[in-house]
């Protein structure tokens, strides 16, 4: 089936934006690396373009890094431990939850939370000495996965009855050359380091080293995957019309809505591919949000009647052939009936998934050009990782954080009941991730989109501050932010570092926080406590709504 664009009264306004890409020659552009597409200066640009041709120039190394996997494979290794944040962990994540792992390859699992119930829960059940971990950072530098490496090479080297070289076997390493990851490869004795072509933006990095190496390692059949990106590149990349163009079709509508008041791009996903929204969400927020607008991605939030929804979507519908798509295709019909534009996009099968993460990059770009945004910095992400840094520092002289915030469910009515068409809620939740949790979240979400009509939003920190983080802060300041944290029942040490898991995660949560304030943005911070946190999102839920009809 072909993609579908279902415009309804927005359907002058696309046409009109992919002429006007053609008479200022955008793509051609794009293809050249002509910076001045998105800004006067070059900086974080011309050194970030080379993801436009990666799924043809990764084609030898997909062939070596499937040879690696099946050398992992052969070694032995029941679990692969991916340590990631952002850009370095969502593709691969992405990657495992579409395909798992290949009969007979290692069960893979993603650690991106600093919650010590999180690395404990991931620690659980793990043989170090037959595991094998990845960490992963671009820069080589991010503070969440050297935590994880000092934790994990700290239980490999135990297991290793106090060889302190043979544990080195069992790390790996994917990031740029020259980077202190790089030299810590070399120095800790791992087995191998994997170093990514500099000129690629983590976020767009989903088809390089950082997506392919973990994905080889649970068998994913590499050169499978590369064919379908590979396709929709060169569909990108020749001469032609826009209109022709799959990525920046995309692109102009997403901008084009967008300049409408179309600005919550709300995707629905087959449950094969459901995953695919976590990326999605980092690549358009951490792109476009900035100068005070951008694209507020919408992910995993339950599908609803037309009536929940106000006049700022814009619904598209990442199909996979042959899965159940009924309802979401017969919901998706009604909105279209009700005047939402949308767009069905299909894959034929879960392969096409590379050709997708091609495709949104593609459009991601194209969006940024016309919103006049640089897609390719974060501007805003630094702030908060400072004020991380300056809450550590306050807990090494006075020996603690701050107390918790007293935030509570009547300070959130209050601005849900204060918000305005346009608004949206984001929850934030330094919680631990259980299917328990989720259900409460969504009951959450659900029950916001009824009664006030504004789009919703949900993270886990601290991985959200590398993937929506910028949005919340340089993007438009319609959001209202729910903050959720809870006591530590156990913390954790992080061998040779000076705090422990919980206190970073905390002092993470609280750098957000300040930064959100300071900004004027709309905050609530509830603090859970003790309490068990499904129980509590639902214990809030009926609160803000008691004797409302569900």
């Amino acid at each position: 089936m072909p993609d579908r664009y279902l415009l309804g009264e927005y359907q002058a306004p696309v046409p009109a934006m992919l002429a006007r890409l053609d008479a200022a020659a955008v793509p051609a552009r794009i293809q050249a690396g002509d910076h001045t597409l998105w800004a006067d200066r070059p900086d974080e640009i011309a050194d970030r373009l080379a993801w436009l041709t990666l799924p043809e120039d990764m084609g030898e190394a997909a062939h070596s890094l499937q040879q690696f996997g099946q050398e992992m494979r052969a070694a032995g290794y029941r679990h692969i431990v991916l340590l990631g944040m952002g850009g370095s962990s969502l593709g691969p994540e992405v990657i495992r939850q579409t395909f798992g792992s290949r009969p007979g390859y290692p069960q893979m699992l993603t650690l991106d939370s600093t919650l010590p119930a999180w690395v404990a829960d991931t620690a659980a059940g793990l043989d170090p000495a037959r595991t094998l971990f990845v960490v992963s950072s671009k820069s080589g530098t991010t503070t969440e996965p050297l935590a994880f490496y000092a934790y994990f090479r700290h239980l490999v080297d135990a297991a290793a009855i106090g060889d302190s070289t043979a544990g080195g076997a069992n790390f790996i390493a994917v990031t740029d050359p020259d980077t202190p990851l790089a030299q810590l490869a070399q120095d800790g004795g791992f087995r191998r380091a994997f170093l990514n072509d500099p000129d690629i933006g983590g976020r767009y990095s989903a088809l390089s080293h950082f997506g392919l190496a973990p994905a080889a390692l649970i068998g994913v059949d590499l050169p499978r995957l590369l064919a379908p990106a590979a396709a929709m590149q060169r569909q990108c990349l020749e001469s032609g019309p826009a209109a022709g163009n799959p990525g920046a079709r995309l692109g102009a509508a997403i901008g084009a809505l967008a300049q409408q008041g179309r600005d919550k791009l709300t995707l629905a996903a087959s449950p094969g591919i459901a995953g695919f929204g976590l990326w999605a969400e980092q690549l358009l927020a951490e792109s476009t949000g900035k100068n005070g607008c951008g694209i507020i991605p919408v992910a995993a939030e339950p599908l609803a009647d037309p009536e929940a929804y106000g006049g700022d979507r814009f619904f598209v519908h990442l199909r996979l052939a042959g899965d159940d798509n009924a309802a979401a295709d017969a919901t998706l019909s009604r909105l279209q009936r009700a005047g939402h534009p949308a767009a069905a996009l299909e894959l034929p099968n879960l392969y096409h998934l590379g050709a997708e993460f091609y495709r949104w990059e593609y459009a991601t770009a194209v969006a940024g050009h016309i919103l006049g945004i640089h897609p390719f910095d974060q501007p805003d992400v630094q702030d908060a990782k400072d004020r991380t840094l300056n809450a550590l520092d306050g807990y090494r002289r006075a020996g603690r954080l701050p107390p918790p915030p007293a935030g509570n469910a009547a300070a959130l009515q209050t601005l849900l009941d204060d918000s305005k068409p346009g608004d949206y809620l984001a929850i934030l939740a330094y919680l631990p991730e259980t299917g328990a949790l989720e259900d409460a979240l969504r009951e959450l979400r659900r029950r916001v989109m009824r009664r006030y009509r504004i789009a919703t939003t949900a993270g886990y920190g601290p991985r959200y501050l590398h993937s929506t983080g910028q949005l919340h802060k340089g993007g438009p300041a319609s959001g209202i932010f729910l903050q959720l944290t809870q006591s530590h029942a156990g913390d954790i040490d992080i061998p040779g570092w000076p705090f422990r898991f919980g206190i970073l995660a905390d002092a993470q949560a609280q750098g957000d926080r300040q930064a959100l304030q300071e900004l004027g943005r709309r905050t609530v911070a509830i603090h859970l406590g003790d309490k068990d946190p499904a129980a509590a999102v639902r214990s809030l839920t009926t609160a803000l709504f008691s004797g409302q009809d569900a």
